[in-house]
């Protein structure tokens, strides 16, 4: 499991303890899915590539860095759409292109609702985001979307992950690594994550 990073960082901790809490309003839950990406955003970044870039501080020339990788972030309709702002927050020239996948009940299986990607590529990185991967349907058909698309770096981030899910995208796309604030313990009958935190999506929007 060389490509699954769980987070060690205490902050995640404390806010992702928050965030399960079953008494946290939607106003806070937001807040916190919001905290939490940007934590996340920081570590899955580590690897980006960077650039030279001579400039001048108040009192010499030196040689800086900037980002040499485009970003994309692709949030999974409509739960990834919380942790958005929290990666913007550190990457605001980020572009966001939108897939919306819902899980039919029957079969548990993704369905595509909506996809606007341009017909090529414009950006070198696309990172998934969705708060919750259970089964891991969503995101290995949104991988699938993706490298169809022509994007050769794809990274997963989300809070709370379910061993199915994670076993489900390592089998479809090993290539892809997985950054995540929890690993939780199994999928119930009804393929929700446990203990997780309930429907991320009803929680974030109060819809539950």
């Amino acid at each position: 499991m060389s490509n699954i990073h769980a987070s060690t960082h205490p902050l995640v901790a404390h806010k992702l303890s928050r965030l399960r809490d079953k008494n946290t309003n939607p106003k806070k839950f937001r807040e916190l899915v919001r905290e939490i990406a940007a934590l996340l955003a920081y570590e899955a970044t580590a690897d980006l590539q960077t650039v030279p870039r001579p400039l001048e501080t108040p009192l010499a020339s030196i040689v800086g860095a900037e980002l040499q990788e485009k970003i994309g972030l692709v949030p999974i309709l409509r739960a990834g759409l919380g942790m958005v702002e929290g990666f913007w927050e550190l990457m605001p020239s980020a572009e966001v292109w939108h897939i919306g996948l819902y899980r039919d009940e029957q079969t548990l299986r993704p369905v595509e609702y909506y996809n606007k990607l341009p017909l090529e590529p414009t950006v070198s990185v696309c990172i998934i985001l969705d708060p919750m991967l259970a089964t891991g349907g969503s995101a290995t058909a949104t991988a699938d979307v993706l490298k169809r698309w022509g994007v050769k770096k794809i990274k997963f981030v989300g809070l709370i992950a379910a061993p199915e899910g994670i076993k489900a995208m390592q089998e479809a796309h090993p290539d892809i690594p997985i950054h995540i604030a929890a690993i939780d313990d199994h999928l119930n009958e009804h393929a929700y994550i446990v203990p997780g935190l309930g429907d991320a999506g009803d929680r974030q929007f109060g819809t539950g």
